[in-house]
């Protein structure tokens, strides 16, 4: 079609940005009266998603591979809660909560970078927004 841009992204790595980004599952559609469609935050992110440089889709593409690759990494931490220490090797007691702070750390970079704020799942500890 003349005149048509082809999607910045597939499907399966818009969900891996909103997931990244703290925002529930976009659904099968427009169709519905889901509330969270309706946050401006959720808005924003669907807008840039569709709508990025070529140059921002590279960028945002290696945060959803840097951030695949940290996300698999926290639950592999479960391999060592057994082990405290091993003749040389001592267990960091604090690596899961480590990876997983790093991890977040590089979610809201990508929040970020996008111009969106962190959604519902990676908001901060105890604070809550209501509008």
């Amino acid at each position: 079609m003349p005149g048509s841009v082809a999607p910045c992204f597939t499907d399966g790595q818009k969900a891996d940005i909103r997931r990244f980004c703290g925002y529930p599952a976009y659904g099968a559609g427009a169709a519905g009266f889901s509330s969270w469609r309706f946050f401006q935050g959720y808005g924003t992110l669907e807008y840039r998603m569709n709508n990025l440089a070529p140059a921002e889709v590279a960028v945002t593409l290696q945060y959803i591979s840097t951030l695949a690759t940290l996300e698999v990494a926290v639950p592999k931490t479960s391999e060592n809660l057994d082990t405290e220490s091993a003749t040389a090797w001592t267990h960091n007691a604090d690596e899961m909560r480590d990876r997983t702070n790093l991890f977040d750390n590089w979610r809201r970079r990508l929040c970020g970078f996008l111009g969106v704020p962190p959604g519902p799942a990676l908001a901060q500890a105890g604070v809550t927004l209501v509008v």
